[in-house]
């Protein structure tokens, strides 16, 4: 029973192929540079070296056609043919208000994702790109939709309406989606089982940390906040990307600068956070090493970070009534030793208490709290693309 998982960038193509018998990976990689001139493809067969090779890569169905090539090889592949693929799982970033869970791809689910390109210019014609691309390579294949925004259609109106005209939320749906959604999925549900609780009686933040970032109140499983909005800028500081800020300041530089909505948008996206302020780097690594080595602005957006994450973690125990664990994950949440120290000294007060030595560990699952901490704090990497293949195994195969 194997089921490919796709997630579709404007010029990469990530894949995963489990089986979902028991669940495991039998081969994943990534396919890079598409319709760029030095198209590349890593492909990893579980228990044998990554194989990696170029060759021209001019659109995202020959990318996949690659992919299923590469699946098929004789000694690199793991299926013996196409038919052995029962369904594939597509990860789109925005679904709207529309989907508040997975769904089988159809002509009506292809006209929602296109109506919300808008609201995820970088990332849903993409997403669109590979489900058509997969449609017309595997007709008889079905595909199924995995939503980031869908674990957060659980939020109140009043956590994702904004405090402008209600005009603009009716004829535009301007409000708060938020993003990561299958990541803070996985990693609450899985706090709960290592914590051998039921999900429904727990209050828990789940901190989506790396280039991107996004922290999440979980209250019973479910979404009621989260501290992305309708767009992929506000919350905490990130590699490119500036956070919250008061959106005066943005009409300022505008004017005082003479800059047009383009080259701002630019700015708040690809130009601030780590990158704008240290003037040194994107990657928290590069940032932490200047920290270490007496760099000011590198301290600066290191405390800037830390500050940000234990204000919405103190926020979101307050919008909840309480608090039972703290889960950190993703590319920073999963490796960085210093974020989780630092976010976690001062949380005391929340009954979080952090153990340094249990804290010294990167990309696997652990308790990092003291024994007598009222507060879990965990440490869980994510797994989306697991989520993505049951969801589609459920919907595409059990439901079939």
């Amino acid at each position: 029973m194997k089921v490919l998982v796709l997630n579709c960038g404007s010029s990469s193509l990530k894949y995963q192929l489990f089986d979902m018998t028991t669940e495991a990976v039998l081969a994943k990689g990534l396919v890079e540079r598409i319709g760029i001139e030095g198209s590349r493809v890593r492909h990893e067969k579980t228990g044998l070296e990554p194989l990696k090779f170029d060759t021209p890569i001019p659109d995202h169905k020959v990318g996949i056609k690659v992919v299923l090539d590469t699946l098929l090889d004789g000694d690199q592949g793991v299926i013996k043919n196409l038919e052995e693929l029962r369904a594939v799982g597509h990860r789109v970033v925005h679904g709207g208000e529309k989907f508040a869970r997975s769904v089988v791809v159809n002509p009506e689910v292809l006209k929602v994702v296109e109506e919300c390109c808008p609201l995820a210019p970088l990332h849903n014609p993409a997403n669109l790109m590979g489900i058509k691309a997969m449609m017309e390579v595997l007709p008889n294949v079905p595909q199924v939709a995995v939503f980031d925004t869908a674990f957060h259609q659980t939020m109140p109106d009043y956590a994702y309406t904004y405090g402008l005209p209600y005009h603009y939320y009716e004829k535009h749906r301007v409000r708060r989606y938020g993003f990561h959604g299958t990541s803070h999925f996985y990693v609450a549900h899985r706090a709960a089982e290592m914590m051998g609780r039921p999900i429904e009686d727990l209050k828990m933040v789940t901190c989506h940390l790396g280039n991107g970032s996004s922290i999440s109140a979980v209250k019973k499983g479910k979404s009621i906040d989260t501290s992305l909005g309708f767009g992929t800028v506000p919350g905490v500081l990130m590699g490119t990307r500036c956070g919250d800020i008061d959106p005066t300041v943005i009409l300022y530089i505008m004017e005082h600068e003479e800059i047009d909505p383009k080259s701002m948008s630019h700015i708040i996206h690809k130009e601030s956070g780590f990158k704008g302020i240290t003037g040194i780097s994107s990657d928290l690594r590069d940032v932490e090493e200047a920290a270490v080595q007496g760099n000011g602005k590198a301290r600066l957006a290191l405390d800037i970070l830390f500050y940000g994450i234990r204000k919405h973690i103190c926020a979101y125990a307050g919008a909840m009534g309480g608090i039972d664990a703290i889960v950190f994950t993703a590319g920073i949440g999963e490796n960085s030793i210093t974020v989780r120290k630092m976010v976690c000294e001062g949380l005391e007060f929340l009954g979080a208490k952090i153990d340094l030595e249990k804290n010294k560990v990167r990309s696997k699952e652990a308790f990092i709290n003291v024994p007598d901490s009222r507060v879990s704090i965990l440490v869980i990497p994510t797994n989306e693309e697991l989520v993505i293949a049951r969801d589609t195994k459920e919907l595409a195969i059990d439901k079939a």
